[in-house]
């Protein structure tokens, strides 16, 4: 490329066509690239082609099974990426400037969590904030807040990238537990070498150790007791409710209203859960304000649940503070269809 096309260039190159060429880097196939644009591999194909065409240089060697970038490709992605960056900062200081609490604010958490702590708090705070729109996604996969997929996150996996602003919320503690149906046929074990002879319901999604099953009951695998596996939280807890085996739920399961018993055979399992925001999200009213209310419905000292120190499921309610209702929790319990 000569000095005196890069006027030409520079007025033919498309942001569109370098996201196609960014993705294609960063999923390492044109195939996956266009499940995460949405579109048609045909599409990625005739973007990427183009831009090669358009400075001279190949962008990706392609394979059987994916691609990878060349050293031009490499420089391409890199340059797609900083452009994106800037954007996105571009978008969040125009959204600084609104002072009022208005708009919306896009929280991501874990589906769990969204789903049995997250939304019963929600309805409360909505109505007291009622020109604020939360868009609340609830989802085992984790989400990318740098490049604007969500405002704020709330997961199990700590993101590793020095400009986010991450916050420790606190700790979630698992605990087996099995519906009374489940006790009344097959009896509850009292040690690990007894559960090992039950039925086991597995949950395997990406933020949660698919072999902890395995790691508690010093297995090497425990394809032979599980019945069931499911990567949702609200198909795990209706098939433990309903008796299909014992699983694993968080220790505030029963207190909430959950239908179930704790199973103590000495196991428990625990996970740090990780708020993080952008930085620049700070200066942004709404987005601070959801903050400051993530931050206190999982506060320690609120919902002792969530302290470092495991505490027995029994023993919860009997430590549960002025400040902390159970009622709310009725909504927990999985659906019970005719």
């Amino acid at each position: 490329m000569h000095h005196r096309d890069l006027a030409t260039l520079i007025s033919r190159l498309s942001w569109d066509d370098l996201k196609v060429v960014l993705a294609a880097a960063e999923h390492g196939s044109y195939r996956k690239a266009a499940r995460h644009l949405g579109k048609d591999i045909a599409t990625v194909t005739r973007r990427i082609r183009g831009v090669e065409e358009l400075i001279g240089e190949k962008l990706f060697k392609v394979f059987p099974n994916g691609s990878q970038p060349t050293a031009a490709g490499t420089i391409a992605a890199n340059a797609a990426k900083r452009m994106e960056s800037t954007f996105v900062d571009f978008v969040r200081d125009l959204d600084g400037m609104a002072t009022n609490q208005s708009g919306i604010v896009r929280v991501a958490a874990m589906e769990g969590l969204g789903t049995y702590w997250v939304m019963p708090r929600l309805v409360e705070f909505q109505r007291a904030f009622p020109r604020l729109t939360i868009d609340l996604r609830v989802a085992m996969e984790s989400v990318d807040v740098l490049r604007h997929e969500a405002d704020i996150a709330v997961q199990f996996t700590r993101p590793e990238n020095p400009e986010l602003i991450v916050t420790r919320l606190g700790r979630l503690h698992a605990y087996p537990f099995a519906s009374a149906e489940y006790q009344s046929i097959y009896g509850l074990p009292k040690t690990k070498d007894e559960l090992k002879e039950h039925r086991l319901v597995d949950q395997v999604s990406p933020q949660i150790d698919d072999g902890i099953w395995a790691k508690l009951l010093d297995l090497s695998s425990v394809e032979n007791i599980v019945g069931i596996r499911t990567n949702g939280s609200s198909a795990l807890l209706f098939a433990i409710e309903k008796g299909a085996g014992i699983g694993g739920l968080p220790t505030y399961a029963g207190v909430l209203g959950a239908n179930v018993l704790p199973v103590d055979v000495g196991i428990s399992n625990s996970m740090d859960i990780w708020l993080t925001y952008h930085p620049s999200s700070k200066n942004v009213k709404r987005v601070a304000t959801v903050v400051a209310w993530l931050r206190d419905i999982f506060d320690p000292v609120k919902y002792p649940w969530f302290r470092d120190e495991f505490i027995h499921p029994n023993d919860l309610g009997k430590i549960a503070t002025d400040e902390f209702d159970t009622s709310f929790g009725k909504n927990f319990r999985a659906a019970n269809p005719a």
